[in-house]
């Protein structure tokens, strides 16, 4: 595929997600993602070998993936103008920044409503059981997310389409999808989903680092360097605490600590210091940094394109 094709498909198709976010009227490829994460899982996740078979699903459903998008531009080649729609489609559907920054900002309206509706509302973006959540830990929970997301969401999008085109966007996509579905660490998914939790955190190593430090330049915080590698480290992932802690440093707040999951209590370091209450403000100030991170990274990666493409 050309340069100018992917340019031009980056830039259109994060114009389309920046105006529109996901409308819930259209269909979208991580639905059908999911659908068939589900199918397999309902398939194979019985009886012995569960951890063979689940490698084997994740595996496969992300080479799939691969494979019919690659498939899909080869068969679209001869019309540069559909090759340019097709692309522009595909990164609108991947990125999800301004749904994320909606549903974050859509926390805090319900919390000014009930703390009832705050839960609902959180409850639609995070993993973690919300019925007993305080306000403050439906608060804490949204910007987590929001910094964790930016890099799930945007970031890491992003960064494989730079890698490895479309197809590798998409491929991410599913990638993010089962993990999402089956890479929780509970008796029904621990065995299954080892090997797409452990794919996971090989895609978002250098994503959730770069979202890192795309939050600090964002925030024009260079002295929090030294903040965020103290506390990256501080969750049970091995990268959503990056950007977690960037977000943290920037915002002055504390994340973490013990949640449940499931009916079971999750414990996770603290990251940060300050215990202090998060509202509204907070929100606003993190939506504002994280807008700007995005935007920095689709500018990133499209000078990325435009200097392999004079490489090559």
């Amino acid at each position: 595929m050309d340069w100018e094709i992917l340019l031009i498909g980056l830039a259109a198709g994060w114009t389309l997600d920046l105006l529109a976010g996901d409308p819930l009227w259209m269909p979208h490829p991580v639905v059908w993602m999911g659908k068939a994460i589900a199918f397999m899982e309902r398939m194979l996740n019985h009886g012995l070998h569960r951890v063979a078979k689940g490698a084997v699903a994740s595996v496969g459903l992300v080479a799939i993936a691969y494979v019919l998008c690659g498939a899909v531009l080869l068969l679209l080649a001869p019309w540069p103008w559909a090759e340019t729609l097709f692309c522009t489609v595909m990164v609108f559907f991947c990125l999800a920044g301004t749904t994320l920054t909606r549903e974050v900002g859509a926390v805090f309206d319900a919390l000014d409503r009930s703390i009832d509706d705050g839960r609902r509302q959180v409850a639609r973006i995070v993993g973690r059981d919300t019925a007993s959540l305080s306000d403050q830990e439906v608060a804490t929970a949204a910007l987590e997310t929001l910094a964790e997301n930016l890099s799930d969401g945007v970031v890491a999008p992003l960064f494989w389409f730079a890698i490895l085109g479309v197809p590798g966007m998409v491929a991410y996509k599913m990638v993010n999808t089962l993990d999402s579905m089956i890479g929780y660490r509970n008796d029904r998914f621990r065995s299954f989903g080892r090997v797409a939790a452990r794919i996971d955190d090989v895609a978002n190593w250098i994503p959730a680092r770069l979202t890192a430090a795309l939050i600090i330049l964002a925030a024009g915080r260079p002295d929090l360097w030294r903040f965020v590698l103290r506390f990256g480290r501080c969750h049970a992932s091995p990268n959503s605490g990056w950007p977690e802690a960037a977000m943290a440093g920037v915002l002055g707040c504390r994340f973490g600590g013990t949640h449940d999951y499931f009916g079971v209590a999750v414990y996770k370091p603290y990251i940060g210091i300050d215990s202090r209450p998060v509202g509204r403000i907070d929100a606003v100030r993190a939506i504002r940094v994280a807008r700007r991170a995005e935007f920095m990274a689709v500018v990133l990666v499209g000078f990325t394109i435009v200097a392999i493409s004079f490489i090559a």
